[in-house]
């Protein structure tokens, strides 16, 4: 990993809620209490992402201690009325991120933008401006906001926690087919979960998506088309534009 790829950002907000898509199919969700590497890694494609490169979440520090709240929520059912449902929701959350960039080589379409350095300054511009997407805590209803920082400095409420602890088999994210990197994932969709570990300081370390314990294949998958005619951000960005 270059060093120089590195980005380093503070994401907090009112409320989040992290879970694995299994669980959102009835009316009730409910957060894990830590925040998923999937939920993360979309955090920093809102602050900057192109096809040409892929990001690789490696860190997250929690900073607030972990509460919940739960809200009753008015939902609309698919047959007509209104149905009552309780979400259960992180409150006061904020984490320190961790993520560098990697050149995204399944797409050799794309080889005259697998420019490193371009990118990386540029999501280093788009983080001190606070990501190019709207930021979002794992759902659209939880609105997050991004802002530049040290990972490791500040102090965290878990900075004096004496050991581990574990969150046992937990939701990691997806491969898609268009980010594959074993040959295996190759026109697949490949649900990841690893054994969750909240170590001293806060800190959650990520194995990357191609090395989880336990992996599962969910269908096949055609990945996403991208060149010339259909991506038309293979320009250079102006100063301006960035």
């Amino acid at each position: 990993m270059d060093m120089q790829n590195i980005i380093e950002y503070e994401v907090y907000g009112d409320y989040a809620l992290f879970s694995e898509p299994g669980m959102r199919i009835g009316g009730e969700k409910t957060s894990y209490h830590l925040p998923t590497y999937e939920a993360i890694k979309g955090i920093t494609e809102s602050i900057y992402w192109k096809p040409s490169i892929k990001w690789i979440v490696d860190s997250v520090r929690i900073m607030n201690p972990i509460q919940t709240e739960t809200r009753g929520v008015l939902l609309q059912k698919y047959g007509g009325g209104k149905d009552l449902a309780y979400y259960t929701y992180l409150k006061n959350v904020r984490y320190q991120v961790r993520a560098h960039l990697e050149i995204n080589g399944n797409y050799p379409e794309l080889k005259a933008d697998w420019n490193e350095g371009k990118h990386y300054n540029i999501a280093q511009r788009m983080v001190k401006r606070g990501g190019r997407r709207d930021i979002f805590l794992g759902t659209r209803e939880c609105q997050g906001f991004v802002v530049p920082c040290v990972f490791g400095e500040d102090r965290s409420f878990y900075d004096n926690m004496p050991g581990e602890v574990s969150y046992g088999f937990m939701y990691h994210g997806i491969t898609y087919p268009n980010e594959a990197v074993l040959p295996e994932d190759k026109w697949k969709m490949t649900l990841n979960f690893w054994n969750a570990v909240m170590k001293t300081k806060g800190i959650l370390e990520f194995p990357k998506p191609e090395k989880c314990p336990r992996r599962r294949v969910i269908k096949k998958m055609e990945p996403t088309p991208f060149g010339k005619g259909t991506f038309s951000g293979l320009m250079e960005f102006t100063d301006e534009e960035a």
